[in-house]
């Protein structure tokens, strides 16, 4: 059979302006798309220029106001903690001797015997909180901190072997700490690398030079004679008492020069969030930059150990609440600093104030706040999927 042409009588006619300006029904309307995107944009963030210097970039008004928030918290507790002591002192005459006025005894108590050990607290948090937020972007993993990659632990192993073994050089607990992370962080990184390195390559073998560095610690523990083991104990759990402006000076300058570096490579860090691949597509230097990040990271961390002893959980925890209280895609570094800090104060507070006559060491405190946001995030993680 063949084909016959339609009847045109029996054809209805199509008017080629309705065909030509119908809207399809399966297509979308772009001028209802962005309306209904702008508030949810405008909510959320807000894009600046500006001539002079100039500057571009997103402002996020809830993360501007986390930090105000955090900053005024962390000045309160810093404020608390130096009027807290033997001699209790006023906020007031706390603050006026920071501004620089004061009576002189007021003043001594403050300058020489209270405000090293706040100041102390202060940047190890910050240095903690800031760190843990430059690993977990860069690995893309919440579990991902210098307590679980083995950084800590590797300080803490040339420590203990400096004080039971007798093999200092002559260096304190401060160089000790510092050489035991750099040197763990070099172990790990190389391990890690396969034509280039990856997130999780990264954690897992830090968990392993974790495990390995402690048991070097325990060993030298079991060895160690009573005082040796009780002296290495002390710092092995992270402590402020007794610090002194010696412990500020070179955590202060180490972060004079990783913080800026730390905020100026959080772009980049950004695109590594989206995978190797995306991101060399975007013009990043992936290894390049992965080994800036992590080394600023180290650094920082490296320096607070030594100031202060791997205080526990401060790394982990810091970033996972600041990112839940501002609501963004990532650790933001600068609250992650913020909340790191708040953590630190507040549990030396409560390690000074819990028992009477008795100083805790401010990591058996953290380690207790800090338990529970690790148990929730393997928890969260199980549930999503990807815990194992």
């Amino acid at each position: 059979m063949t084909d016959l042409p339609p009847d045109p009588s029996r054809t209805t006619p199509v008017d080629p302006s309705r065909t030509a300006t119908a809207p399809s029904r399966t297509a979308a309307d772009p001028a209802r798309t962005r309306s209904a995107a702008a508030p949810v944009l405008a909510r959320d963030r807000r894009a600046y220029r500006l001539a002079v210097p100039p500057v571009s970039g997103v402002l996020r008004p809830r993360l501007a106001l986390v930090c105000a928030v955090l900053f005024a918290a962390v000045v309160l507790a810093f404020c608390w903690g130096v009027a807290v002591g033997d001699v209790p002192l006023r906020l007031t005459d706390v603050a006026g001797v920071l501004l620089g006025g004061g009576d002189p005894g007021t003043r001594l108590i403050v300058e020489e015997l209270r405000l090293p050990r706040a100041l102390t607290a202060l940047l190890v948090g910050i240095a903690f909180g800031v760190s843990g937020a430059l690993f977990q972007t860069v690995t893309r993993n919440p579990l991902a901190s210098p307590d679980m990659v083995g950084i800590t632990q590797g300080a803490g192993a040339v420590v203990v072997a400096g004080i039971v073994l007798g093999w200092d050089g002559g260096l304190g607990t401060q160089a000790l700490g510092l050489l035991g992370a750099l040197g763990a962080a070099l172990v790990v990184y190389l391990l890690a690398w396969k034509r280039g390195t990856t997130g999780y390559r990264i954690v897992l073998v830090g968990i392993g030079v974790a495990w390995i560095c402690t048991s070097v610690t325990d060993y030298l523990m079991a060895r160690g004679e009573r005082f040796q083991a009780g002296s290495a104990l002390g710092w092995l759990v992270g402590n402020l008492n007794g610090r002194t402006w010696e412990h500020i000076g070179p955590l202060a300058a180490a972060m004079a020069v990783c913080l800026p570096a730390a905020l100026l490579l959080g772009r980049l860090t950004r695109t590594l969030q989206l995978g190797d691949d995306v991101a060399r597509g975007l013009g990043t230097r992936v290894q390049p930059v992965r080994i800036a990040v992590l080394l600023c990271g180290v650094v920082l961390v490296a320096f607070g150990t030594a100031a202060a002893g791997p205080i526990a959980f401060v790394a982990l925890a810091a970033p996972q609440i600041a990112q839940r209280l501002a609501a963004t895609p990532w650790p933001p570094p600068f609250a992650a600093g913020l909340t790191g800090a708040l953590m630190v104060l507040v549990s030396d507070l409560i390690a000074r104030q819990v028992m009477a006559d008795t100083e805790l060491p401010v990591g058996v405190v953290t380690g207790v706040l800090g338990a529970p946001v690790l148990l929730w995030l393997l928890i969260r993680a199980n549930r999503a999927g990807s815990g194992g």
